[in-house]
């Protein structure tokens, strides 16, 4: 819907959003009205480059045609039912990922926060079905981020952060240690603990990628202890970080892995995937959804899939990535830049406030996200261009040199 279709002025449109909508949002001044490829457009038609990509969901272009005709042609047949009756779009889904990432079942959610509470409650029904009633705590890492509901807030290992402040207690049976730790994270793992559950690239928590002895070697410990590797895959995952998944960068494989964001195009979606061993402890009535595998976001995922896959996003992701990363090392003020494929982090000296940056460069045309203190992050569509990043660089060099 476009603001001349309304009949109302955007001055009225933001006193609507004021008025009637629980403000937890820091709103851009302007309305998103259209949106394509690479760019947004705004209610003049001012393009906006697109670093943020809906926060790495639209991977494959905003309003990718593919996505588009997918979820038009699906909703003309059905647009919901419940999960008793089999649909084409879930069922050539489920086959589509699984066989693409080597994993054996999946489970169909609504968001990325669903896809960990579905993950930590398989690996925690798993535990104690397997071992006794006590065996169902999971080590996540300090400074991690897995959502907003209450397993995944709780899961969160940032007891500082606003998203768990004011809640109460947090749900019991997490312990936390520092990412890239291995030391610590075997030390923190008891006789009760079922799971280790991490990011392969911690996002929110400053883009710091895990490393290839830190990830291997928890794979290794966690095969000796009989205990599950749980792979938090939300933001990472479907071609983001240079491979399909991020995983597949270290040579390992989870025993469960959740995912969401690019996997829809778009669409709300979710999942999680798992080996057929773990994946047995989801039994009729132990978890369910009604939107779940909905069949026009089943449809739309479908699309996106294909258009990750068909035109080797992965590998423009790791190319670009180091093209845009090598380009960012010749900002001013510059403390580290931090990726891992498209998935890229700037880090600025005390002098340069990350929040700032971002809100320079939206004057400037070029939308972009920051992690509090001096940290910015972009996470754009995998279609970009050497000409996107030299442009989005200028941007940002522009930015801090007018902030210094």
């Amino acid at each position: 819907m476009k603001l001349a279709e309304t009949g109302f002025t955007k001055e009225q449109i933001k006193e609507k959003v004021s008025k009637y909508m629980i403000d937890t949002y820091e709103r851009f001044d302007f309305i998103a009205e259209t949106a394509k490829d690479m760019y947004v457009y705004d209610e003049n038609g001012e393009a906006y480059l697109d670093f943020y990509a809906g926060i790495a969901v639209n991977s494959a272009g905003n309003c990718n045609e593919k996505v588009v005709a997918a979820i038009q042609d699906q909703a003309k047949d059905v647009i919901h039912t419940f999960n008793y009756p089999y649909t084409i779009p879930q069922a050539l889904l489920a086959e589509k990922i699984c066989t693409t990432i080597g994993m054996d079942k999946i489970y169909f959610q609504n968001s990325g926060t669903e896809a960990n509470e579905a993950m930590i409650k398989m690996a925690r029904k798993y535990g104690v079905e397997k071992y006794g009633s006590n065996k169902y705590n999971i080590v996540t890492a300090k400074m991690s981020f897995h959502g907003r509901t209450f397993g995944s807030m709780s899961a969160t290992g940032q007891p500082d952060n606003g998203c768990q402040i004011g809640f109460g207690g947090m749900t019991p049976g997490f312990t936390y240690a520092e990412y890239n730790n291995l030391e610590a994270f075997k030390a923190a793992v008891t006789e009760d603990t079922i799971g280790i559950m991490i990011e392969p690239v911690q996002g929110e928590g400053g883009v710091h990628p895990a490393t290839m002895e830190f990830m291997t070697g928890l794979r290794k410990f966690c095969d000796e202890k009989g205990i599950l590797l749980l792979l938090d895959e939300v933001q990472t995952g479907w071609c983001r970080t240079g491979a399909v998944m991020s995983y597949m960068n270290y040579g390992v494989k989870p025993d469960i892995v959740s995912m969401a964001k690019a996997m829809g195009g778009g669409m709300p979606i979710g999942a999680i995937c798992a080996t057929a061993e773990v994946a047995k402890a989801f039994t009729p009535g132990s978890h369910g959804t009604t939107y779940g595998g909905h069949p026009v976001s089943c449809a739309a995922s479908l699309a996106q899939i294909n258009e990750l896959l068909d035109r080797d996003l992965a590998g423009n992701a790791k190319k670009m990535g180091a093209y845009f990363m090598k380009k960012l090392e010749e900002l001013p003020h510059l403390k580290e830049v931090r990726g891992q494929g498209l998935l890229v982090g700037v880090e600025f000296d005390d002098a340069i406030s990350g929040v700032d940056v971002k809100h320079k460069c939206f004057d400037k045309k070029l939308l972009i996200t920051a992690i509090g203190g001096h940290t910015i992050r972009m996470v754009p569509p995998l279609i970009l261009t050497e000409e996107d990043c030299d442009k989005a660089a200028a941007i940002i060099k522009e930015a801090v040199e007018e902030l210094s």
